[in-house]
């Protein structure tokens, strides 16, 4: 049956039941909305999923819902009808995307079929009683012209942003929780030449790279309900050197996989793309250290090695205070000097002040020019090395 049958089928129902139970047009409207989106949509959650406005959705049990607004948290005065029902729509999440959450297995990463990212945890693991976040990512991606206008960034660090990634920079994108890591990776992702081939490896697929044709997805796999099939992220890095691609995008490193990662950027990916969480673009160098010495046992210097041969440039995100994401550092990564990986910032935020709750600031240039200038020069964009001071 289709969408339009079925909503009319809830609609000559719903007008039947009101001969003996009467109700207000807009009670009507909104009991057909509920019974219809209790089947075909995402029960109470689906008005929420239609709302733009709407960033986050937090389910802290059936009886406690929260949104996010503009980066402000709000509880809803709505709920689920049971905890049964709130189950059963996180087992239809699951099932969509070929992922299995149980008792045994209390704890999945999915997604839902706009891309919006969810991650559920079930008791006894959650105390309260199923739990699930949502992450909305906008139906069109954002695009650098975007975060400009919106003073993520200045268009200064846009241009140059631009020519690194055409020329084939190396670029990790670091950054705390809902700093914008993904949505900035997006952005980014449209400086890729359209004639190139693209393999995307996330742990639940959220990245939306619309301007280049040649391009594979592939998400991980969790283990059955036998505890096997589960397909990693280091196989799958492993898995798409084979697969001829000009580019690797990691959709996020968190564990061994860095390893991985590192060396496939050393091994003639350039221009490869990856995420990660951190304090501070100096910070995520540590954390690349960590995660790549949980991987593999390998000194530590050779560690540092990989990393400063394979990424060229760090780009830091930051939530401020005022809930405005913003680039707050832009690093060049310029190699290993007393056993430390060294890096020099070629843009910092610096704030200037506050206007009715706004932080007020921008993005400067520092004196470091960029020494790694030879891609810019072997890309044809010699003028941008001259004027980087290379």
């Amino acid at each position: 049956m289709t969408d339009e049958a079925f909503r009319s089928l809830i609609e000559r129902t719903v007008f039947q039941w009101c001969r003996d139970h009467p109700l207000t047009a807009a009670e009507k409207a909104m009991l057909v909305r509920r019974l219809f989106h209790s089947f075909r949509g995402l029960d109470l959650l689906q008005p929420l999923m239609d709302d733009p406005s709407i960033t986050e959705i937090m389910i802290n049990g059936h009886e406690e819902l929260f949104v996010e607004r503009a980066g402000k948290l709000s509880r809803l005065p709505s709920a689920f009808e049971s905890r049964e029902r709130l189950e059963d729509l996180i087992q239809t999440v699951v099932a969509a995307v070929n992922r299995v959450v149980n008792e045994s297995s209390p704890i999945v990463d999915a997604r839902l079929k706009n891309g919006s990212r969810v991650h559920i945890v079930l008791p006894p693991i959650a105390l309260k009683g199923p739990t699930m976040t949502i992450r909305k990512f906008p139906e069109q991606p954002l695009q650098m012209e975007d975060l400009i206008a919106r003073e993520a960034l200045s268009e200064n660090a846009a241009v140059l942003l631009e020519a690194l990634v055409k020329s084939k920079y190396n670029i990790f994108i670091s950054g705390g929780t809902g700093s914008g890591k993904t949505t900035f990776l997006n952005a980014l992702s449209q400086f890729i030449p359209a004639d190139e081939r693209i393999v995307t490896i996330e742990d639940a697929a959220e990245l939306q790279i619309g301007s280049v044709p040649n391009l594979v997805s592939l998400e991980t796999r969790n283990a059955n309900t036998e505890g096997k099939g589960a397909i990693s992220m280091r196989e799958l890095i492993r898995a798409s050197l084979r697969m001829r691609p000009n580019r690797i995008i990691v959709g996020e490193v968190r564990g061994g996989e860095c390893i991985d990662m590192l060396q496939a950027m050393n091994t003639g990916h350039d221009g490869s793309l990856s995420t990660g969480h951190s304090n501070s673009a100096r910070d995520m160098v540590a954390r690349l250290e960590t995660m790549s010495l949980s991987g593999a046992d390998l000194p530590i210097g050779v560690i540092r090695q990989q990393i400063s041969s394979a990424i060229d440039i760090i780009v830091h995100l930051a939530r401020l205070r005022d809930r405005s994401r913003r680039v707050t550092e832009i690093s060049e990564v310029v190699g290993v000097s007393g056993g430390e990986v060294m890096i020099e910032p070629i843009y910092q935020f610096v704030e200037t002040g506050e206007r009715e709750g706004r932080v007020i600031g921008e993005l400067r240039r520092t004196t470091h020019r960029l020494q790694r200038s030879w891609k810019l020069r072997m890309a044809g964009m010699g003028v941008v090395a001259e004027r980087e001071g290379a």
